[in-house]
């Protein structure tokens, strides 16, 4: 049996394929290896692994992860598999790998993430062909949940949201902006904190025109600072992965036509066309 994850900074999804191709879906936390250590992916795999799952028996983890970029970052997240999977070959790639590949398969193209974090690539079928560093959630990661959840939070405390989003940010959330302060400079995960308010902005149309604005701004700022320095960006279609450009893929096709792309593929989650890549196009092979 083998186990093909594809880990967020947010939640992994996973997907068990037995040996005779009947595949499980479930879900975990993210482990982004920036903010995890070895020890805390462990005992979290541990406590969320479904109760019947046999790990004895899984031969193989594909994981692909947010943060799993560089030698030493992914090797925090394969020790963790390791000791969790004992008796299974672990190949650790990147989240961005894994997008590229659900979205495109083995054809080049363009291919971007925007969950709770960003990242965009130019993939020539097989592998990163060409990577503009997102900079991460405190210097850039434009365009994803973190970065909307910030520009929320900033309008909070100066004082600059509607009265009525702030009326009712402040009966959903009961957070003074000490609080906020306290939550970004001084509690771990920052990044999912200010993720978690995209979600508010979503549900909650209460001033439609500001909720859209801050949502375009945060797309033209994607544009801008990332996808615009490609070269020849325009040739390619634009395609996406994740939660933030498919809840608000309406006004992101919007800048992504003003900006002389066409649009591809927009889906929430790769699992099931990852799957798909590893048992067809590609069978175990990172």
């Amino acid at each position: 049996m083998i186990i093909i994850a594809d880990g967020g900074s947010t939640k992994t999804n996973w997907c068990l394929v037995t040996e005779d191709g009947k595949k499980v879906y479930f879900n975990t936390e993210g482990y982004n290896p920036y903010f995890a250590s070895t020890e805390y992916i462990i005992q979290s795999l541990n406590e969320s692994l479904p109760i019947d799952l046999d790990k004895d028996q899984i031969t193989e983890v594909d994981y692909y992860g947010a943060g799993c970029s560089v030698p030493e970052k992914n090797k925090i997240v394969e020790e963790a598999m390791q000791a969790v999977f004992t008796k299974a070959k672990v190949n650790i790639g990147h989240d961005l790998l894994a997008a590229a590949r659900a979205l495109l398969g083995n054809n080049e193209g363009f291919a971007a993430i925007l969950g709770t974090g960003t990242n965009t690539c130019i993939y020539d079928g097989k592998k990163i062909a060409h990577n503009i560093d997102s900079g991460a959630y405190i210097l850039g990661d434009e365009g994803s949940g973190c970065y909307i959840g910030k520009k929320l939070l900033i309008d909070y405390l100066r004082g600059y949201m509607p009265e009525a989003v702030r009326s009712l940010f402040w009966e959903t959330f009961k957070l003074t902006p000490d609080e906020v302060n306290d939550r970004v400079y001084s509690q771990p995960l920052a990044n999912r904190f200010c993720a978690s308010f995209s979600k508010f902005v979503y549900d909650n149309n209460v001033h439609i025109e500001y909720s859209r604005n801050l949502v375009r701004t945060s797309f033209e700022d994607f544009f801008r600072n990332l996808v615009t320095h490609y070269p020849d960006y325009q040739k390619y279609t634009f395609n996406c992965i994740g939660s933030v450009g498919y809840n608000f893929r309406n006004v992101l096709e919007e800048v992504v036509t003003e900006h002389g792309m066409v649009v591809g593929n927009i889906i929430r989650s790769p699992i099931d066309s990852l799957v798909k890549y590893h048992l067809e196009l590609s069978p175990s092979q990172l």
